[in-house]
């Protein structure tokens, strides 16, 4: 897998604000927002995509969806909020390092674009 910009926000070569860490994952605040509260969540294991994902995944999976559950919570998300994982190139994946989108603080339509 090649390095990608999440890697060096791990490292703390890139800037980002953080809004979450722990020893899993990171989570901190996209720098080009698509809602008013747009987070990612990423594992600190590089895994390129969901599609690389295997059965001794799953709990670091769950964990990254109850670490952004915890903070759409924390950051006042009560009205709603969305968890997007994009997928490969068609799907909308544009870094090859898994990573859950928390979306929120504005109504969403569906079906999305």
């Amino acid at each position: 897998m090649a390095e990608t910009i999440f890697a060096k926000i791990i490292r703390r070569e890139v800037p980002a604000t953080i809004e979450y860490e722990d020893d899993l994952c990171l989570a901190f605040h996209d720098v080009s927002p698509q809602a008013p509260t747009h987070l990612l969540v990423i594992p600190k294991q590089p895994i390129p995509s969901l599609a690389a994902v295997t059965d001794a995944d799953s709990p670091l999976l769950g964990h990254l969806v109850r670490v952004a559950t915890r903070l759409a919570q924390q950051l006042g998300l009560g009205d709603g909020y969305r968890l997007v994982i994009n997928c490969g190139h068609h799907g909308g994946q544009t870094v090859d390092h898994l990573h859950v989108h928390l979306l929120g603080g504005r109504p969403f339509s569906w079906p999305p674009g």
